[in-house]
């Protein structure tokens, strides 16, 4: 039995499916805790094949070669090196479980198998494995250890369970995506669970981007005696070493770095720099292009392309048309200068009216409608995806979810792209950010240190300019009253009853809720996006596409 340990918190960022590639990122946080003399490394849930696998781990092929890769694993740590806490999907008498294994002296010491499954908001884990059975600890050179997994701390039965089987210590994997305040409402249950149990908890979460989801580590340790002894960056990878000793009272750990949690507006665009730097770089795009308005939605995503890639990787083109005023002209190309990025114009004009021509014999007798501004944002869908093709870049679309809404947006137009940093962003948060930006420089950004927008771009009345004198708030309403209506729909699930109650007019609510219900076909085409919010369009919010069904 010993008295002392000192384990490593491995944080780190897997590639979803790339089992040599995480092996390799494994061996080498074991062998840099191993020259800081650790004896024991933590890694994230599912660390193995990446988080989450969704029915990628229901291939027997994948489950394989992830015990094959185990088994090598487990087999190295006889060099009398750091054992591991390893996550795999993991094939136990014909049953996939999600597992946490502890590798030490060449072999597989324990395993312990999730057992709450989460199956709302982004996960759907009762679809892929099996619940494992209420666990009790491992033991580790003397020491034993529970292996709560993610979910199996926010409710308090496995806790409880390993602490009346005569855990010591409490080693949590986690996948526990991003979304804002998450990182307090990580803690505060961690401390209920320290509370409940007495044990200390340490809680490694694992970064990264993967799809949708944006996982931002922040891991930390939380003592027995409720206070916060460690806590880990957020939004990257790190390795912290930690000391643990027994005394009269049970096991501490020493108090070690305590990174201060990030302000609101740099969560969110942290989220979606390492979301969009990710997405780029683990699906192998050379970089990406959009279209430049001259607006702030574009910009806004410009210089988070620029801070997640480098200027080098951003390809910006602005598609004038006769609506194109002469003041967006000038704040795009301030926008590209101010980012150090390739600038390009295309002018859409001759596309434009040709497709108009061509279809005159058809549209004879029909006025000039929205159809005709449809043309516009088509033809400069068209273009971008023309670059993308030729290039390799891929398209970033750049709406946002005000407009994602309520349907403000073009099929094949302003929607056409591979990714969409603002997606979970409403406009409102949009303005926030973009003036947080131009004032601050984000801790590990590629981009410029000074503004990344004139102010001019956050100033003036949005507009996708596709009519003579045209503004946003014409067709729908001043975004702060519509992202607050917004937000009760979708966030709160609310009655009409009581938005109007918050200050509301009936017909505003009204108009609202139907132009989201009516939109929903709209974004089951839409390009994937960071998730910031505690609701996003997609996995998080399944509604139907017909639906007659109003409040």
């Amino acid at each position: 039995m010993t008295d002392r340990l000192r384990i490593a918190l491995a944080q780190v960022n897997p590639t979803m499916g790339d089992i040599e590639g995480n092996a390799a990122l494994i061996r080498g946080v074991r062998a840099e805790a191993a020259k800081a003399g650790a004896d024991l490394v933590l890694l994230p849930e599912l660390v193995l094949c990446g988080y989450p696998p969704e029915d990628l781990a229901l291939k027997p092929a994948l489950q394989k070669r992830c015990r094959e890769v185990i088994e090598v694993l487990a087999a190295e740590t006889a060099d009398g090196g750091p054992g591991l806490v390893v996550g795999t999907p993991w094939l136990d008498q014909g049953k996939l479980y999600n597992a946490a294994l502890l590798l030490d002296g060449g072999k597989i010491v324990g395993a312990r198998y999730k057992h709450d499954l989460p199956n709302y908001g982004v996960f759907d884990e009762k679809r892929v494995f099996v619940p494992g059975p209420m666990p009790g600890p491992v033991v580790f050179r003397g020491v034993r250890l529970g292996l709560p997994i993610c979910e199996d701390i926010w409710t308090p039965d496995v806790v409880e369970c390993l602490q009346e089987t005569g855990a010591e210590i409490l080693l949590v994997p986690n996948g526990s995506p991003f979304e804002l305040d998450k990182w307090d409402q990580r803690q505060q249950l961690t401390i209920q669970r320290v509370v409940e149990s007495g044990l200390p908890i340490a809680y490694v979460n694992q970064v990264g981007g993967q799809d949708e989801l944006v996982f931002d580590g922040a891991s930390f340790v939380i003592g027995a005696d409720k206070a916060l002894a460690v806590q880990m960056p957020a939004f990257e990878s790190a390795l912290a070493i930690t000391d643990w000793t027994r005394g009269p009272k049970g096991w501490s750990c020493a108090v070690g770095e305590r990174v201060a949690p990030l302000t609101r507006n740099e969560s969110i665009w942290q989220a979606m720099v390492l979301g969009l730097k990710d997405y780029v770089r683990k699906n192998r795009f050379p970089g990406v292009v959009l279209g430049l308005s001259g607006g702030i939605d574009s910009a806004v995503t410009a210089a988070v392309a620029v801070d997640a890639l480098g200027a080098d990787k951003v390809w910006c083109v602005m598609l004038p048309y006769r609506y194109t005023s002469t003041e967006s002209l000038e704040d795009a190309e301030g926008v590209a200068k101010l980012l150090g990025i390739r600038y390009d114009s295309v002018a859409i004009g001759d596309a434009v009216e040709a497709v108009t021509a061509q279809l005159s014999g058809v549209f004879a007798g029909k006025k000039p409608d929205t159809t005709e501004e449809n043309i516009q944002s088509r033809m400069r869908g068209l273009t971008l995806m023309a670059i993308s093709n030729k290039f390799g870049h891929m398209v970033l679309t750049t709406g946002n979810k005000s407009e994602n809404s309520v349907g403000y947006a073009t099929l094949y137009g302003d929607m056409c792209g591979g990714y969409n940093v603002l997606k979970d962003l409403y406009k409102t948060t949009v303005f926030e950010v973009s003036r947080w930006r131009n004032q601050t420089h984000p801790k590990n950004v590629l981009g410029p240190a000074g503004r990344v927008m004139p102010e001019r771009v956050i100033d003036k009345p949005p507009s996708a300019e596709l009519r003579p004198d045209q503004r946003d708030e014409d067709s729908l309403l001043p975004y702060p009253e519509l992202d607050d209506i917004l937000q009760c729909l979708v966030e709160g699930e609310m009655a009409v009853e009581d938005i109007v109650a918050r200050g509301h007019t009936r017909e505003a609510v009204k108009k609202i809720e139907r132009l989201l219900y009516l939109a929903e076909y709209k974004r089951r085409q839409a390009a994937p996006g960071v998730k910031i919010t505690r609701k996003q369009f997609g996995r998080e919010r399944r509604y139907p596409i017909v639906n007659a069904f109003r409040d």
